[in-house]
C-alpha cells in the first residue's frame, strides 16, 4: 500500500481527545479540513510539527459570548481566538443587532450599550447595517472572514422590536397577532441557521437611557409562542438570563422547564453563586437533578472562576464615577484626570460624596469586601487580607481612601478587580462543586461585550492553569476539563461535528504547553471602531491554536489564516468515527 499523505501531522503530543478518557501519547493527522488519522501514523505530512511535551486538545467551544458586532468589523474574535477556542456563539442574553428596521436601529444600538457596555460610537462606526431579517443578518455574517467560527442566537429583544414596533420597546403585553408573527419570525431563524432563541429577564441588563430592555418582564405566553417557532423548525435551543434574586430560582427555572416541556425544545440558563448568604445553589442542583430524572434537557452554565468586574479611571466605572464632584473631569484624557485627582481639595470632595444612582454595575463597584487590585500576572482567588476593606482596616482609614490612592497608581493605568459572584466565603470551592455537577455547563466568557469592565473569555487558560495543574489535592483531572471545555458545550447546542479529537470529526486543535501555561494582565487596546478602547488579554503556553485544518496562531501570534465561517444551525456527527485510543 502506498504511504499516506496528510496536509498536517502532529507528532508525539499527550492527546486528551475531550471524551474525558484517559489521555495518550500519540500523533494526529489532518487533512481537508477533518482529523484524518490519529495514533501511531506511518504517513507524512506537508507539514509535520514535533508536539513532543505538549497536549493536544480539541479547539474550546464557548457558548455564551457577544461577538454579534464584533464580527462584523473584525477578523479576530480576540481574546476568546487567544485562550484556544476555536467556536463562539453570540446573540445572548436575548441582545443583537437582527432583526431590526433602519428605524430602529438606534433603538438597538441603546440597548446594546446599556447592556453589553460596547459604546455606541464604536457601533455606530461598525456596523453597516446590510440587512434587516434576521435570515439577511446570517448572510451577513457569511460574507464576512474571521479567525475563528461563529454560530448565532436569534435575540429576543430585537425580535419583540421588529414584530411589535413601539410597543414591543416599550415593553407592552404581546397580542395574539404579535405571539403568532414571533412564533414565525422564530421558525425562520431556525430553519435559516439559527442555533437557538435567547432572552433576558434580569433587572441589571438596562438600556444605555436606564430603562428596562424589551424582553425584561415578557410573558411565559410569549416564552412559549417563540418556543414553540423552535419546535415547528424542529431544532434551536433556548438560552435564558433569569430575574433572580427578583424572583426565586425555582419561580425562574419553573417557568422554563415548562415552556421547555410544552415545546420540546432543550434549554439552557446562566447561574452564579452569590459571595455570602445560604447555599442557594444546592435548590438549584436538585431542580438539574429533577429535570434530568424526567428527561428533560436543561443545563446550568456556569462560570469556573468569580464573575469578574475591573474598575479604573481608564474603565467603564470606578467608585467615584457616579459621585458629582468627578462629573466635570470625567471626560478629560488620564493625565489631566489624574492631576485634577490629586488636587486635596477634589480629593476631600471625592472622598466624603455618595454616587448618584446609576446603572446597578456602578454600585457594585463599591463593594469594599469584594475588591483587589488586580496584580501581574493576575490572581482571580486573591486572599481576603488583600481586599479594599482589609486594608482600609488596617490603615484605620475608610476604604474609600485605600481605594483612591490604589486608582492613581501606575500613573493612573492601575485596575482593581471586583469579584461580584462565585466567590462565597472567599474561596472557589462553591465554583468547583458547580463545575462537577453534571448538569452544568462551562461558558459564559461575554467576549465582545463589556469592552471597558469585563475580560473573562480569558476562563479556558484559568480552568487549565488553576483548576487543572495548580489548585492541589483536589484539582480536576485535564481529561475530565477538556471535555468540559469542548465536548460537552458543542453538545448542549448541537454541534456535534466538534469538540471531539476523532477521525472525521472537524479539525478544530490545540496544541498547548501545560507547564507554562499563563494568563497575562488585562491590558487596554485601542483598536476598535472610532478608536473605542476595550480590554484585550493574551495567554503564554499555546503553542498552537488551528481552525478547520488551519494553523490561526502560533506561539500567541496569529498567522494570516482566516478559516473561521458561520455555523448554521445544528450539526451532526460525522459517520465515520475513531476517537484516540
Amino acid at each position: 500500500m502506498p504511504m499516506a499523505h496528510y496536509d498536517l501531522i502532529l507528532r508525539g503530543g499527550l492527546l486528551v481527545d475531550g471524551s474525558g478518557g484517559e489521555p495518550v501519547q500519540g500523533d494526529l493527522a489532518i487533512s481537508d479540513g477533518l482529523i484524518s488519522a490519529i495514533g501511531v501514523i506511518d504517513g507524512d505530512g506537508e507539514r509535520e510539527i514535533d508536539v513532543t511535551g505538549r497536549v493536544i486538545t480539541p479547539g474550546f467551544v464557548d457558548i455564551h459570548t457577544h461577538y454579534d458586532g464584533q464580527a462584523m468589523w473584525s477578523e479576530r474574535m480576540n481574546p476568546s481566538s487567544a485562550h484556544g477556542v476555536t467556536t463562539v456563539v453570540l446573540g445572548n442574553c436575548g441582545v443583537g443587532f437582527a432583526p431590526c428596521r433602519a428605524a430602529d436601529h438606534d433603538l438597538l444600538i441603546n440597548v446594546m450599550e446599556g447592556v453589553e457596555d460596547i459604546p455606541g460610537v464604536v457601533m455606530a462606526e461598525g456596523l453597516d447595517w446590510d440587512w434587516e431579517s434576521f435570515p439577511q443578518y446570517l448572510d451577513a455574517l457569511d460574507r464576512r472572514r474571521r479567525d475563528i467560527d461563529i454560530a448565532a442566537y436569534l435575540p429576543h429583544s430585537p425580535l419583540r422590536v421588529f414584530a411589535m414596533g413601539a410597543r414591543g420597546a416599550e415593553r407592552a403585553s404581546a397580542t395574539k397577532d404579535d405571539l403568532a408573527l414571533m412564533r414565525t419570525l422564530a421558525r425562520e431563524a431556525i430553519e435559516a441557521g439559527a442555533l437557538g432563541f435567547a432572552t433576558s429577564r434580569t433587572f441589571i441588563h438596562r438600556t444605555a437611557s436606564g430603562l428596562q430592555i424589551p424582553s425584561f418582564d415578557a410573558s411565559n405566553d410569549e416564552l412559549e409562542a417563540i418556543a414553540m417557532g423552535l419546535s415547528d423548525a424542529g431544532g434551536g435551543i433556548l438560552q435564558a438570563v433569569l430575574d433572580v434574586p427578583q424572583r426565586s430560582w425555582a419561580e425562574e427555572i419553573g417557568a422554563l422547564r415548562e415552556v421547555a416541556r410544552r415545546s420540546g425544545r432543550p434549554v439552557t440558563f446562566t447561574f452564579a453563586a452569590p459571595n455570602g448568604g445560604p447555599p442557594i445553589w444546592q435548590p438549584v442542583f436538585d431542580m438539574l437533578d429533577d429535570a434530568k430524572a424526567r428527561g428533560e434537557s436543561l443545563s446550568a452554565q456556569i462560570f469556573p472562576r468569580p464573575i469578574g468586574m475591573i474598575v479604573g479611571l481608564e474603565l467603564s466605572t470606578h467608585p467615584f464615577a457616579q459621585c458629582p464632584g468627578f462629573q466635570p473631569i470625567a471626560a478629560l484624557p488620564l493625565a489631566e484626570k489624574l492631576a485634577a485627582m490629586r488636587d486635596p481639595v477634589l480629593r476631600a470632595r471625592l472622598l466624603s460624596e455618595a454616587p448618584i444612582e446609576g446603572h446597578p454595575l456602578a454600585a457594585m463597584g463599591r463593594a469594599w469586601a469584594w475588591m483587589f487590585p488586580l496584580s501581574d500576572p493576575p490572581n482571580y482567588s486573591p486572599s481576603a487580607d488583600d481586599s479594599v476593606a482589609a486594608r482600609a482596616a488596617r490603615l484605620q482609614v475608610s476604604p474609600e481612601e485605600v481605594v483612591y490612592d490604589l486608582l492613581l497608581e501606575e500613573d493612573g493605568h492601575a485596575m482593581l478587580y471586583v469579584a461580584l459572584g462565585n466567590f462565597h466565603d472567599g474561596k472557589l470551592d462553591v465554583v468547583r462543586d458547580m463545575i462537577l455537577h453534571p448538569g452544568t455547563i462551562l461558558g459564559l466568557g461575554d467576549g465582545g461585550a463589556h469592552y471597558g469592565a469585563i475580560c473573562d473569555a480569558s476562563y479556558p487558560t484559568f480552568m487549565l492553569a488553576y483548576w487543572t495543574r495548580d489548585r492541589g489535592h483536589d484539582r480536576i483531572p485535564l481529561a475530565l476539563a477538556i471535555r468540559m471545555l469542548a465536548h460537552d458545550p458543542a453538545r448542549v447546542v448541537g454541534l456535534a461535528d466538534r469538540g471531539l479529537l476523532a477521525v472525521g470529526y472537524k479539525a478544530d486543535v490545540n496544541v498547548i504547553d501545560l507547564d507554562r501555561l499563563t494568563l497575562c494582565k488585562p491590558m487596554l487596546s485601542y483598536d476598535l471602531p472610532a478608536g473605542g478602547r476595550r480590554l484585550d488579554q493574551r495567554a503564554e503556553g499555546y503553542d498552537l491554536t488551528i481552525v478547520s485544518g488551519e494553523i490561526i496562531a502560533e506561539h500567541g501570534v496569529p498567522t494570516a489564516a482566516l478559516p473561521g465561517r458561520l455555523v448554521r444551525g445544528a450539526q451532526s456527527a460525522p459517520s465515520v468515527v475513531g476517537v484516540a485510543a
